[in-house]
């Protein structure tokens, strides 16, 4: 299978089968999702450490391999960080207006996969925050397949495991937006083609420069692992629970084998 054949097959199910999943575990019960979390966690972590960090370090001088993954960090914490100060600023504008009109914000909105009520994101908003998000997954995938099979599956399973968890949380404040179930659901998988564009895009702009490979791959390092420990981990704190932490522990465990797993058979 060639690298752009794997790229696209990566981005369908990266993007379109996540979507999917995370549909049908709308029926799950809120402690069963959070199960999914702990298990992201691990893939996230696994495929940073394993596959993302290891194969730029071989690729590219190592200095410059840690400097882009700490630039990184950085650059995705202040990106929050602007996403934050927004949210922030619109909500308070749409409090003020539902004031004055005598009205709330509280319209039953049930709290899905450990997210804060979000009554201020609309669901146009959202549409088109996945679209960018999904569109960097797919790059983030062309670049793994063209440095490494291996390294593209193990990506490829760590941006599904995460996706997931999102996708379910972003399909319940569509609902909420006024969005029916089906309509929902036909946009988000929509938005799930974006990895498919970003994937071929990606994957004819790196194609002939190898050289960019390293830093791509430490940009998408850095960009797993500030969704692990910055967005999934916190959540995991809710439940500070003796019996609840081996659990997650476990599922952490579980990711994490799972893509040396399949580190360890595709490198046979």
């Amino acid at each position: 299978m060639t690298p752009l054949s794997a790229t696209i097959l990566a981005c369908l199910a990266g993007g379109v089968l996540a979507i999917v999943a995370a549909a049908g575990t709308l029926a799950l019960q809120p402690s069963h999702i959070g199960r999914l979390v702990s298990f992201a966690v691990g893939a996230l972590l696994g495929a940073v450490f394993l596959e993302l960090l290891p194969h730029a370090l071989e690729a590219g001088a190592p200095e410059r391999v840690m400097m882009t993954v700490l630039a990184g960090l950085l650059a995705f914490f202040l990106l929050e960080k602007l996403v934050l100060w927004r949210h922030s600023h619109d909500h308070q504008g749409d409090a003020r207006d539902g004031a004055a009109a005598g009205v709330g914000h509280n319209h039953g909105y049930t709290q899905v996969a450990g997210e804060d009520n979000d009554f201020g994101r609309s669901g146009l908003m959202i549409l088109i925050g996945n679209s960018v998000h999904n569109f960097c997954d797919g790059i983030v995938i062309a670049a793994s397949f063209l440095a490494n099979p291996a390294l593209g599956v193990a990506t490829t399973v760590a941006i599904i495991a995460h996706a997931i968890p999102q996708q379910v949380g972003d399909f319940a404040v569509l609902l909420h937006s006024g969005y029916r179930r089906r309509k929902a659901f036909a946009f988000n998988v929509a938005t799930g083609l974006a990895t498919l564009v970003g994937g071929v895009a990606g994957y004819f702009s790196l194609a002939d420069m190898q050289q960019l490979l390293p830093t791509v791959l430490a940009i998408a390092a850095a960009s797993l692992l500030y969704v692990a420990v910055a967005d999934l981990i916190p959540s995991l704190h809710r439940r500070p629970e003796p019996l609840e932490t081996a659990k997650q522990l476990v599922l952490i465990a579980l990711g994490i084998a799972i893509i040396a797993t399949v580190r360890a058979l595709l490198h046979e």
